[in-house]
């Protein structure tokens, strides 16, 4: 069974008169900055600073400003911290990391990650005379700010993949502690464990498996001359009800709130879909993911420009389902459409 920690067992004074940089302003660093902000009232004799780190000219400073944060420059939010949390996008922490964090760490230092792509795939080498660990909510970072608000949280990972001090896991909980997640449960897990996982399941499952499944239950409608409109509430629009029944209770509850028909559908249809030879692909898929080969060419993606990227988002952009469902959307403004 996993090691799962909670409020008990994170002691948040390990953060007294600590220094922390939150590196980035995106959708987990705000909800970090401001989650942390908000929990220096339960220090009042010993508190620990926040503050961000952007690069001169974001359009984020503002906005953290306005906040209430102390930013600063990266490189000098690096040198002023104690622990530094980055969350730029994978693909550009490798040189933020090069030019404004690496030369300002200080031995003794925590630095701190919410996925471990970097580190995993050895973008990133930290000295060894640091602590390299790894907080990462699973939810995105509005959530993480808006359940902290509401009292409760969000559950998150926990990892260790370099404990200079003898205290890099304690601290690592204190943090989490900060933002809310032991609240809700934190999972003890490891930097490949939580990399390869969080690749595959994206790949396989939550972005390329879920899209593709959708567009070709679309397009089989709607070449069979069915219309789009009908097909995009069968193919997309309901597929949420049942995924937040299958969040709710599982498999089990899913199949017990639908309709006896859908449930007999799941069981004669779902292995005609998903075959010994789409499970056998998913096996190759893991095997890329685990040997590097897919980030490697993810990381030469990059470092071309992103042609194959950028084309594909171009071409997904125009597909049929994504018109139709603007239009559709639009009827629905509950929904708070984008």
């Amino acid at each position: 069974m996993a090691n799962i920690y909670y409020d008990a067992d994170a002691n948040l004074e390990l953060l007294s008169d600590k220094k922390i940089a939150i590196v980035g302003y995106g959708s987990q660093g705000h909800a970090h900055a401001l989650n942390l902000n908000d929990g220096r009232a339960a220090m009042p004799s010993h508190p620990y600073e926040v503050a961000v780190g952007l690069r001169k000219g974001s359009q984020s400073w503002a906005a953290a400003e306005e906040a209430g944060l102390t930013v600063l420059p990266v490189e000098e939010a690096a040198a002023w911290a104690d622990i530094i949390m980055i969350l730029t996008p994978d693909t550009a922490q490798p040189a933020l990391y090069r030019e404004a964090v690496a030369p300002n760490l200080k031995a003794g230092d925590t630095l701190m990650f919410a996925h471990g792509f970097n580190i995993r795939y050895h973008q990133i080498v930290p000295p060894p005379d640091v602590d390299v660990s790894m907080i990462a909510p699973k939810a995105p970072g509005h959530r993480v700010r808006e359940l902290y608000q509401e009292g409760v949280g969000t559950p998150a990972l926990l990892a260790v993949h370099q404990d200079a001090s003898g205290q890099a896991k304690e601290r690592a909980l204190a943090y989490a502690k900060g933002i809310g997640c032991t609240r809700a449960g934190v999972i003890e897990t490891t930097f490949s464990e939580e990399t390869e996982t969080d690749l595959f399941g994206e790949q396989a499952v939550l972005c390329g498996g879920v899209s593709e499944l959708i567009k070709a239950g679309f397009e089989t409608l709607v070449e069979a001359g069915y219309q789009p409109e009908i097909a995009y509430f069968e193919c997309l629009h309901e597929l949420k009800l049942i995924v937040d029944l299958v969040q709710q209770g599982g498999l089990s509850y899913m199949r017990f709130s639908v309709s006896d028909t859908a449930e007999h559908g799941d069981y004669t249809g779902g292995r005609r879909i998903i075959t010994e030879e789409t499970r056998a692909e998913m096996r190759r898929m893991l095997a890329a993911v685990q040997d590097g080969s897919y980030a490697s060419s993810w990381i030469l993606e990059n470092q071309a420009g992103r042609p194959f990227f950028n084309t594909m988002r171009q071409r997904e952009k125009e597909h049929l389902i994504e018109k139709v469902g603007r239009e559709l959307r639009a009827m629905m403004p509950w929904l708070n459409p984008k």
